[in-house]
């Protein structure tokens, strides 16, 4: 699980691009109690959702042509221009090159080579979201891609993570974590994109997941405010209840409550 002590590697920040941010405003507030808050006139529209004045993830709003509305994951990194020359070195792109966000920190925004957008962030005066693996809160992320074996591949050389497989009762799953952190320091994993319905028809994607205390009743709750429940809630052993959800405007996350360690 994801907590704010940020190590290299680990996702340090979450944004949304939508083509409704008041509408995105008014959903995630009645489903997380996240309330929007501009960051200025200087920053083009782009805001903060604060949960009880904590940021939890940011997001603004989006032009078609800047791609449908979804949810991005960063990575923090020490040197936001050297990780894109690394991700182009193993075959991914940038799609954005490192710019400097007010004195807050660096970002860019990347592909790896299966197309999945991604941000980095080199820390300045920002390290990263204020909260993170508490109720309301980004607590870990999974990747739906076509080749397991090539993502991990490239997140390695990219970002420096490392993969490990752990027995499950219906297969294998390929978690990840930070570089010489070990897998106590665990942020989610990678999936196969084919093996699964509920994504197979999609393009592969980073998705993030939201720590709540009652997977159920937020997931009806989602579809109460116009949004859809993409897989129904479900007891995932070792990790938790589990459901994935979309937002009115199609945007993809999930939610979970997770299994104590150890539980």
């Amino acid at each position: 699980m994801l907590t704010t002590r940020f190590v290299d590697g680990a996702p340090n920040w979450l944004d949304i691009g939508t083509s409704d941010i008041d509408r995105a405003a008014a959903f995630y507030h009645a489903l997380f109690g996240w309330r929007f808050r501009s960051a200025g006139p200087d920053a083009g529209g782009y805001g903060f959702f604060q949960l009880d004045g904590r940021t939890a993830a940011g997001g603004m709003q989006t032009t078609p042509e800047q791609g449908p509305p979804s949810w991005t994951v960063y990575f923090r990194t020490a040197d936001a221009d050297a990780t894109c020359k690394a991700a182009e070195r193993a075959h991914g792109r940038t799609l954005f090159p490192p710019l400097d966000v007010m004195g807050q920190g660096t970002m860019a925004l990347v592909a790896d080579p299966a197309g999945v957008p991604f941000g980095v962030w080199q820390p300045g005066r920002l390290e990263g979201v204020d909260v993170a693996g508490e109720p309301g809160s980004l607590c870990r992320v999974e990747l739906y891609t076509p080749d397991i074996a090539a993502a991990a591949a490239f997140y390695h050389a990219a970002l420096g993570l490392e993969t490990a497989g752990v027995p499950f009762p219906t297969g294998t799953y390929t978690s990840v974590n930070p570089a010489g952190a070990g897998e106590e320091s665990m942020f989610g994993g990678f999936v196969p994109l084919a093996d699964d319905p509920a994504e197979a028809p999609y393009p592969a994607y980073w998705l993030p997941y939201v720590e709540v205390a009652d997977v159920d009743a937020v997931a009806a709750r989602a579809g109460e405010l116009g949004g859809v429940v993409r897989t129904a809630p479900a007891d995932v052993a070792g990790v938790g209840r589990t459901a994935r959800l979309a937002d009115p405007d199609g945007a993809r996350f999930a939610v979970i409550r997770s299994e104590p360690r150890g539980g």
